[in-house]
């Protein structure tokens, strides 16, 4: 549905967006996510036509953007940060003016309660736009974007200055919308994009620095994956059997934050899984497991380690260590810095 080809612009000699390269097929919920300045906008304003080109192509439903730029912004709805709203027109007056705007063939009246019904603003269609709530303003904005139904929705900062109880509106409303459309979300705030987006496109200094699921990113960023364990039992008898296991390549006692607990941080090596060897030395043992997972990187961590210049576009770390695995003089170690004795 969108396919973008080594997409570039420059503004004099600052480039603003460097051989961007993506495809987002139909259907899909993909997310934006970069610093100011990064170029979120600027990719979104060449693929709504708002902004020219300087090297590459952006094609819409087929339609290259600057050959076929007609039938190409007819795939588009696009909701900006600030909603193009005129305040002094009730909600239908506004929705009928974008209607001939657009110059949409579909019956009208019919086609703006199919969408006043969508997005939830049949109760106040007769409201001048200026009385409406921020959050219904900014669904007034989206009904904009729906008006010829597009197959392409751009939604840029959607959520932005809503009450929580807005934002779970507008999340839930996305949601509905990607299962009949794609759909582009641009947000600076994480949760939202994880919340709704199943794909993340990462863009920092005019580049796209990665492209996936947050939890393929995870995967890839993060070579420790600890594991974090929590078990009914003595803590040092719970060391030393930590210990002993093949793969795991460093332990942490943590204390006890539960009652007769103890919690581990648990490094294993590299592409090691010791998740079932730790549970079954734990049943052998009969001691209760109350928490056994692997800490993945969240989406922030994501964010920030590739923005702050912590991993390559591929995915690599900038200084990698090298694990190994533990000796028996590791071991020793290891149970004299924690217990003073061997």
């Amino acid at each position: 549905m969108i396919e973008v080809k080594n997409l570039s612009k420059r503004y004099g000699n600052h480039v603003a967006v460097k051989d961007a390269n993506f495809s987002i097929s139909e259907g899909e919920v993909v997310g934006f996510l970069g610093p100011n300045g990064a170029g979120k906008s600027t990719i979104m304003n060449i693929l709504t036509g708002y902004i020219s080109l300087t090297g590459g192509s952006a094609k819409i439903g087929g339609y290259d953007i600057i050959d076929y730029p007609e039938q190409a912004k007819r795939n588009i709805g696009y909701l900006p940060e600030h909603p193009p709203l005129y305040l002094d027109m009730t909600v239908r007056e506004y929705l009928n003016f974008i209607y001939d705007l657009k110059n949409v063939k579909f019956p009208k009246n019919p086609h703006i309660d199919e969408i006043c019904e969508l997005v939830n603003i049949k109760d106040v269609e007769n409201r001048l736009i200026k009385n409406l709530s921020k959050g219904y303003k900014q669904r007034v904005g989206i009904a904009q974007a729906l008006v010829g139904n597009p197959n392409v929705l751009i939604l840029d900062e959607p959520t932005v200055g809503l009450d929580p109880k807005q934002i779970i509106e507008i999340r839930k409303l996305i949601a509905a919308l990607g299962k009949h459309h794609t759909v582009i979300v641009s947000s600076h705030i994480l949760s939202e994009i994880q919340a709704v987006c199943k794909r993340i496109l990462i863009i920092n200094n005019g580049e796209i620095v990665a492209d996936d699921t947050a939890e393929n990113l995870s995967k890839k960023l993060s070579s420790d994956h600890t594991v974090k364990l929590r078990v009914q039992a003595p803590e040092k008898e719970v060391l030393k059997v930590l210990l002993g296991i093949r793969g795991v390549s460093d332990v942490k006692p943590l204390g006890s934050n539960e009652k007769g607990s103890v919690d581990f941080d648990i490094e294993p090596e590299e592409n090691t899984d010791i998740r079932k060897e730790i549970f079954t030395r734990m049943s052998d043992r009969k001691w209760p497991v109350l928490e056994l997972y692997t800490e993945e990187m969240s989406l922030e961590k994501i964010f920030l380690s590739l923005t702050d210049g912590s991993y390559n576009k591929s995915g690599k770390k900038s200084a990698k260590k090298d694990k190994k695995q533990l000796t028996d003089d590791d071991k020793s170690a290891v149970l004299e810095a924690v217990y003073g004795e061997e």
